[in-house]
């Protein structure tokens, strides 16, 4: 790899460190091609990808980035970055789940705007529902009382009207 190739790479991923919410660092030392594909293949369909270059790559790339030289100490062996740009929630559970799956995959540590996330953390946030599910439990929350008072309400126009019934019955 010649001086230009190189620039392109390490230009590359400050791009992608920069246009994108989230980064994770995994381990593919062992893993074999076919995985390697078929994670690859995961992984686009939630809108990320991997990027595998060199370690002293990376670290000349995350050098002028904000935060992201905390990353350093684990450019080591053989990782990949995996960048996320919207639903890092979703890659964070592609990632956990390939790396129960296969062992060959480690999880090594997350980056996410401007911050670093140790490993346990990306297991914690990759359990969490999807967007749409804490949306739709925010909404049902917000609706309860709304709905507990119409059914009230409801109730007491029943009973009036009930009532009603009963005392026109009476005065026949």
């Amino acid at each position: 790899m010649n001086r230009e190739q190189k620039a392109e790479v390490i230009g590359s991923l400050k791009k992608d460190f920069v246009e994108n919410r989230a980064a994770f660092l995994v381990g593919v030392q062992s893993l074999t091609v076919a995985q390697m594909q078929t994670l690859r293949k995961e992984l686009r369909t939630k809108g990320s990808f991997l990027r595998i270059a060199k370690a002293r790559l990376m670290k000349i790339a995350v050098s002028e980035i904000p935060g992201a030289q905390e990353l350093n100490p684990y450019f080591k062996e053989q990782v990949g970055l995996v960048f996320a740009s919207d639903h890092f929630t979703e890659v964070a559970k592609v990632l956990t789940n390939f790396s129960k799956e296969h062992q060959a995959l480690r999880l090594v540590v997350g980056y996410v705007e401007t911050a670093v996330i140790p490993q346990e953390k990306i297991k914690v946030i990759a359990q969490l529902p999807s967007r749409e599910v804490l949306l739709a439990q925010v909404c049902g929350t917000l609706k309860a009382p709304i709905s507990n008072l119409v059914g009230v309400l409801n109730m007491q126009m029943t009973r009036v009207v009930m009532a009603l019934k009963q005392i026109g019955e009476k005065k026949q």
